[in-house]
């Protein structure tokens, strides 16, 4: 009886399947083959306007070529980047692209990433993120857990199409909270050869539960996370009255009653260091909405089924260490232990004395060396 059972239910799905066949070939038989219909189906690039001028917070190297390039990400949202290529190069390279930090533009730590890597023979691209920056994407200032990871994936389309990148030798970097983006593109994506996780942050766990949530009991968390829910939902519809949206501002102007690491922020975002007028956290700060869907949304799911190479890089002292440490438990099923824990191809180096932002620019603490030697090993 089982037997027959399962014959009718596969003669069922089969008829249904072919049903739905049927029905979008007679569908697809209707449309119009004309320019407008076509159009509907073409990558579309927007026009975006692009600084022409170095405006980096870091020098420019003379040791690479630099160029101003864009690409379209899955949902038709052009990306700006800048592309960083080592000069006097011959045949195909391997390439990296970067990201981050969340609410930083590329003109920041991910330009600096992008340039060292370029210096040492990749061909690398560091981009804006939907909604940021130089990139397209209206309402500005919005993050999402799909269309920023698609727009690493996005970035790999962009590296495997040129003729001067080897297509299977495409790894990525993400800063901070594109750090996770990073760990959930390398989980989609397996065009991804190899990824590094640099200080990373675990936006869906920060959104949902609030710093150092591991100090809290399963009852807080709910609680505020509802009252969460209902904060942002008011704030909606106070942005639909008022027709525009209320900003959540940047980093704070004068840190001097927070926590160390938000001194760390400001340490980085507000001074020559590292400030940039078109980053969020220089400025005014994401859409006070701008992350609602992380709350419901879980990055990492998947991380677990990651079988191409991961290095997460975090700071002894980062506040936001956690992260990196459950990132790569849940990943690997390995308890860390020590400052550098290997399970497999999968790698936690802890970085001693280092801060959350000592890993955005500081090259006594970013173990460029190891990053370097991470994609020559497994982009070769």
């Amino acid at each position: 009886m089982k037997k027959s059972l399962k014959k009718i239910l596969a003669a069922v799905f089969c008829l249904g399947v072919i049903g739905t066949m049927s029905t979008t070939v007679d569908a697809a038989a209707k449309i119009p083959a004309d320019a407008k219909a076509e159009s509907a189906s073409t990558i579309q690039k927007e026009n975006l306007k692009l600084e022409k001028n170095w405006d980096k917070v870091f020098p420019k190297s003379d040791k690479v070529d630099h160029q101003k390039v864009t690409f379209v990400n899955r949902y038709g949202i052009t990306l700006a980047a800048d592309m960083y290529t080592p000069k006097g190069y011959s045949g195909k390279l391997p390439a990296i692209a970067v990201c981050g930090a969340f609410g930083a533009v590329k003109e920041q730590s991910s330009g600096l990433y992008a340039q060292e890597m370029a210096e040492r023979g990749f061909l690398t691209i560091a981009f804006d993120p939907s909604f940021t920056g130089e990139s397209g994407g209206y309402p500005r200032f919005v993050a999402s857990p799909d269309i920023n990871t698609e727009d690493f994936c996005a970035a790999v389309d962009f590296l495997s199409t040129l003729d001067n990148v080897d297509a299977d030798k495409i790894g990525i970097i993400g800063i901070c909270g594109w750090g996770g983006f990073a760990l959930s593109a390398a989980a989609i994506d397996t065009r991804i050869k190899a990824t590094v996780a640099s200080t990373m942050y675990d936006i869906s766990r920060n959104a949902a539960n609030g710093y150092f949530d591991y100090e809290k009991d399963a009852e807080t968390l709910k609680s505020e996370r509802m009252q969460q829910r209902i904060n942002l939902n008011n704030q909606r519809t106070a942005d639909y009255k008022a027709g525009r949206y209320a900003r959540a501002g940047g980093v704070v102007e004068d840190p001097s009653e927070f926590p160390q690491f938000v001194k760390d922020y400001y340490d980085y975002y507000k001074t020559k260091r590292g400030y940039h007028k078109r980053s969020l956290n220089s400025n005014g700060g994401w859409n006070a909405t701008g992350v609602l869907s992380f709350v419901n949304f879980p990055l990492l799911t998947y991380i677990s089924e990651i079988e191409n190479p991961v290095l997460i890089v975090h700071g002894e002292n980062a506040h936001s260490r956690y992260f990196s440490e459950t990132a790569f438990e849940n990943m690997t099923g390995v308890k860390p232990s020590g400052f550098d824990t290997i399970s497999g191809n999968k790698e936690l180096l802890i970085i001693a004395g280092a801060n959350h932002v000592d890993l955005y620019d500081n090259f006594d603490a970013i173990p460029f060396n190891k990053i370097d030697t991470f994609f020559k090993t497994y982009l070769r």
